[in-house]
């Protein structure tokens, strides 16, 4: 995972773990595949009942119940999880996290030894020994991509006879968050052998699926027994008298905790309460204990849980007896003036693993580029001074702070005892010229059904390290649950480095997802619609509506995580994306150009729209879930500058965004002028050919390959690079004849590891050019959005789910008022309207 520039060749992030064939991998990848975590992330009984083997930051450890000594009983190469104990206690069999590819193992409990059980390069999950210890269930990509449930037979040297469990399968019923095809996962056996449990969504529009059982001895369809929504981690368990099951829900609640019902489906009763979650429960081998894993406490905890009487305790290693030598890393950071600073720290040993200290979080970027890491980035962010237990050995170390800090890498030599490290961040500054600026992520999810539970003072603790000073929670449904509802309206903390505002995403996967910044009466409810096979299947309210709505509380609206591709209207499969028709209208108040998506993808509709004369700002927003354990971000990766003269309160940080006075960035900070005024900034000329003037800096903690100067879509100055491409110091002169816009963008081609994004992208908002106070014109572009439109119109009409007839009619107004509007302007293109 040590990250080295790449050459000349240009390559690009991956997935992790892209065999999977399943859409929306930033579900299933924190909720169903193991992830690391300081804690303990899973865990099984003995056949005794007397120990536990779990794991716990990569490796599998065994502790008895009565004890305080956890014993490392494996230690990668890569990352172990998911332990089952065989029924005769010899052996445990789990997953391999290595390569990027999950694969099962199985170790000998007197030899030590260890065995592969797969080894084709596919992702492995939920390995479950058979009672009588001969066959083993699990779930497996192999051949397919998809989730699939398998029986093999276990002999001396692996499995063999592999078979499907239940065939795998096609579903008519649309879906958006999940495949057409079917999964099966979480499996469980029944006592006799006969039968497994599991979840199966076959059929199932919302939800990972329902409880099933299948027979195992004969041609049989599963039964399905429970039918409400589950989310990836609903395991159910199997209890040892064979009638009753135990699984993780959060039917009625925000969080997951232990639910009962019966093989029968009676009716299911709640065992466990709580706001935290509750999941990866076993049963004690004689049905008298639970052991599961707990977010109560922030990071992830093991506990113990007696069945009748609910007399609970947690399970605590006091002491750890590694397989290898293990020293301590102490990492300090500062800055030049030798002052502590917060930041982010990646630790990666002699054994090519990730380390973090024991309390904290561990989170992994989402993605890699195979040709400049080994794998998938890890980190933990530290606010003092941190301790992290690591192999001798030669050990590499990465510091972050944000974007106004350089990064810095270190190789260490960690030898037996404490091993200082001390790390110097130098400030990337802007020239005094430019404006100050506070930084804000508009758009975080402070919980989202992650392994971690966040509250507000560790998401200020996580913006504190990645040096930002706003933040905003968005409040939004994941499933039936929306995590976090509560805070609304609660005032960010006094005397914090982070402000944390509460504000809303509005979901509709149909119109497109609004940022709805500093609503103050009350969220928007529902907050979702146009959910095909559900009582909100309607698509109104259109995302129009909604704007008008949150216009009324003051708030800002803007469009969230556009574009992932260059949009052609005529070429799309399907298009309905609302952000033109809001524009055109008046509604959108900015756009993350910089977001959950693609930047230059995004950048090229927005470029389209500033050449119509519309004035829509740049905002960025991460959309980073901050209680994940595989992170798409971290909190801050992309944020926004905003001119705000100092000032940190939401109202002047959403009246800099609604004026344009922001910079949007996941890597580069940027500052403009041109002929004196500021980004956001208006200069009106007469008409004629004028000559005007620019100045402009870049300081970027990653090299960039592209600084440019784009006026109406075109560059027309580009700095040349010397040897430095981190910073930039440049002016120059261009002519304008028409009204339009300019700004400055940096970019890559290429992913480059220090920034966790498809590439390094940063952008200011334009400074605007009146021509004797002539709107801009671009009949092309405007031909462009009436061909949008006449799509948007087109899949608006074909819907037949609306309420009534009123709802369709007032859509389809509300969608021709705007391609009249773009028509109007394409009116002088040749052969336009």
């Amino acid at each position: 995972m040590f990250f080295v520039h790449p050459g000349p060749a240009y390559a690009a992030r991956q997935t992790v773990l892209k065999q999977i064939d399943l859409p929306h991998n930033y579900y299933y990848r924190e909720m169903l595949l193991p992830q690391l975590t300081s804690g303990p992330s899973s865990v099984d009984f003995s056949p005794d009942g007397k120990s536990l083997v779990y794991s716990m930051a990569g490796s599998l450890w065994q502790q008895g119940i009565a004890g305080t000594t956890a014993v490392e009983v494996t230690h990668g190469p890569g990352y172990d999880f998911q332990p089952d104990w065989s029924p005769d206690g010899k052996r445990v069999v789990f997953v391999r996290h290595h390569r990027n590819a999950i694969e099962l193992w199985q170790l000998d409990l007197e030899t030590m030894k260890e065995l592969p059980l797969t080894q084709g390069g596919a992702v492995n999950l939920q390995p479950r020994y058979s009672p009588d210890g001969r066959r083993l269930a699990y779930v497996s990509t192999a051949g397919t991509g998809h989730l699939n449930l398998f029986v093999a037979e276990l002999g001396g040297t692996g499995l063999t006879q592999p078979r499907f469990a239940v065939p795998p399968s096609q579903s008519r019923i649309s879906r958006y968050y999940y495949s057409t095809h079917d999964h099966a996962i979480n499996p469980s056996w029944t006592p006799d052998g006969q039968q497994l449990v599991f979840v199966w969504n076959h059929e199932v529009a919302y939800g990972s699926g329902s409880l099933c059982v299948v027979s195992l001895q004969e041609a049989a369809s599963p039964r399905c027994f429970n039918n409400e929504e589950t989310s990836w981690r609903a395991q159910p368990e199997v209890a040892p008298d064979g009638k009753r099951v135990l699984y993780s829900s959060y039917q009625g609640r925000q969080w997951h905790q232990l639910w009962l019902t019966t093989l029968a489906g009676d009716a299911a009763l709640p065992l466990t309460f709580g706001d935290f979650d509750l999941t990866q429960a076993r049963w004690s081998p004689d049905g008298k204990r639970i052991a599961y894993i707990s977010n109560e406490t922030g990071n992830v905890s093991l506990w113990l849980q007696e069945f009748i009487g609910g007399e609970r305790r947690r399970i605590e290693p006091e002491a750890r007896k590694h397989r290898r030598a293990m020293s301590t890393l102490r990492i300090n950071v500062a800055n030049s003036r030798g002052e502590t600073l917060a930041g982010r720290i990646s630790v990666v040993g002699s054994d090519q693993r990730a380390y973090a200290s024991d309390d904290r979080w561990i989170h992994a970027d989402d993605g890699f580029d195979p040709e400049q890491q080994h794998e998938e980035a890890r980190y933990f962010h530290c606010s003092v001074t941190c301790d992290v237990t690591v192999p001798t050995g030669t050990t590499r170390v990465t510091v972050w702070r944000g974007q106004r800090f350089s990064p810095v890498q270190k190789t260490v030599q960690v030898r037996s005892g404490v091993n200082e490290v001390r790390v110097q961040l130098d400030e990337l500054a802007l020239p005094a010229w430019a404006p100050n600026a506070v930084t804000a992520d508009l758009h975080v999810h402070m919980n989202y059904g992650g392994h971690y539970h966040a509250t507000l003072p560790t998401l200020v603790g996580q913006a504190s390290g990645e040096d930002l000073d706003v933040v905003y929670n968005t409040l939004v449904n994941k499933e039936q649950r929306v995590p976090d509802t509560g805070l609304f309206g609660t005032p960010p903390a006094e005397d914090v480095p982070a402000l944390i505002y509460q504000s809303q995403e509005y979901h509709t996967s149909f119109w497109g997802h609004l940022g709805l910044l500093g609503l103050k009466e009350h969220l928007l409810l529902p907050g979702f619609s146009a959910y095909q096979h559900s009582a909100l299947s309607s698509p109104f309210p259109h995302n129009g509506v909604i704007a008008d709505l949150a216009h009324r509380q003051g708030a800002l609206v803007g469009y969230v995580h556009p574009y992932d591709w260059a949009i052609d209207p005529l070429k799309e499969k399907s298009l309905t994306h609302a952000f033109p028709a809001d524009v055109a209208l008046g509604k959108t108040d900015y756009v993350e150009v910089v977001g959950f998506a693609d930047h230059k993808a995004t950048a090229a509709v927005w470029y389209r729209l500033l050449n119509l004369g519309f004035r829509v700002p740049t905002g960025a927003g991460t959309d980073a879930m901050t209680n994940y354990a595989s992170l798409r971000g971290p909190v801050g990766m992309n944020r926004v500058y905003l001119h705000t003269k100092g000032a940190k309160s939401s109202d002047a940080v959403l009246e800099a965004l609604r004026a344009g006075r922001s910079t949007a960035s996941n890597s580069a900070q940027l500052a403009l002028q041109v002929d004196g005024h500021d980004i956001g900034d208006t200069i009106a000329l007469p008409k004629g050919l004028h000559r005007l003037s620019f100045r402009a800096a870049m300081r970027s903690i990653a090299p960039m390959d592209h600084l440019e100067v784009v006026h109406n879509g075109k560059v027309v100055a580009a700095h040349r690079f010397g040897k430095d491409h981190t910073r930039a110091d440049f002016d120059g002169v261009f002519t304008v004849s028409n009204s339009g816009w300019v700004l400055l963008r940096a970019w890559n081609e290429r992913a480059d590891p220090l920034v966790f994004d498809l590439y390094p992208y940063a952008t200011t908002s334009p400074v605007y050019v009146s021509v004797d106070g002539s709107p801009p014109k671009s009949p092309q572009d405007a031909s462009y959005f009436v061909r949008w439109m006449d799509r948007i119109i087109e899949a608006a009409r074909s819907r037949d789910d609306y309420n009534d007839d009123q709802e369709r009619r007032q859509t389809l107004e509300y969608l021709d008022t705007a391609r009249r509007k773009f028509a109007a302007m394409a009116a002088h293109s040749p052969g336009s309207e």
